[in-house]
């Protein structure tokens, strides 16, 4: 499987939210719901500030058409959904091997989307570390989180990634995992 992964541009737009309301929470094919999903809604808008302003939006490519994404981006650009705003104010609540994660040495990584096509064949391990190698540049850790309720993507990024739990907690009645890695040991 000869996989291209590139950094998203605008004309990628629309392809990439086609492949996110496949797989996000509220447009899901509810057969498809437990090989995992993606909980935040996002908008042309939002894409294009991510693309535009973060360069945070990587994408895997397979025949022309576009089977994977990863977002990752500074704090200030989740900012503008309540759940990130929560991460923010609690970043200092749990450390990475001694390190204190705060906005200016960490990231929020994901969501990441896989097709369903071509899951199994390494694409997800492709575009995640192609998405760490990019933002490693900028940052040295990275985090993020996963709803208890997708065990899916909780075995993926522990199992397949450098990713560990740091920290288990609780936003508006769901339960999360915290997970983050030093972005510069995996270059």
């Amino acid at each position: 499987m000869n996989i291209e992964l590139k950094t998203a541009t605008i004309e990628h737009i629309d392809e990439i939210l086609t492949l996110h309301y496949r797989y996000q929470v509220d447009s899901i094919n509810e057969e498809d719901k437990a090989d995992g999903f993606i909980t935040t809604a996002f908008t042309k808008t939002h894409l294009s500030n991510l693309i535009e302003h973060e360069s945070g939006l990587f994408i895997a490519v397979l025949d022309n058409k576009i089977v994977a994404y990863a977002m990752a981006a500074s704090w200030q650009f989740w900012s503008q959904w309540p759940m990130f705003q929560f991460m923010i104010e609690n970043l200092h609540d749990s450390q990475l091997e001694g390190l204190e994660m705060n906005v200016a040495n960490s990231y929020q990584y994901g969501p990441v989307c896989v097709d369903k096509s071509v899951r199994g064949h390494g694409v997800f391990e492709q575009v995640f570390n192609y998405s760490l190698e990019q933002m490693s540049k900028r940052y040295p850790i990275l985090v993020t989180f996963i709803n208890k309720i997708n065990p899916r993507s909780y075995q993926a990024h522990t199992k397949k990634t450098p990713l560990v739990v740091i920290k288990e907690f609780e936003f508006n009645n769901n339960q999360y995992y915290k997970l983050a890695c030093k972005t510069c040991e995996h270059k």
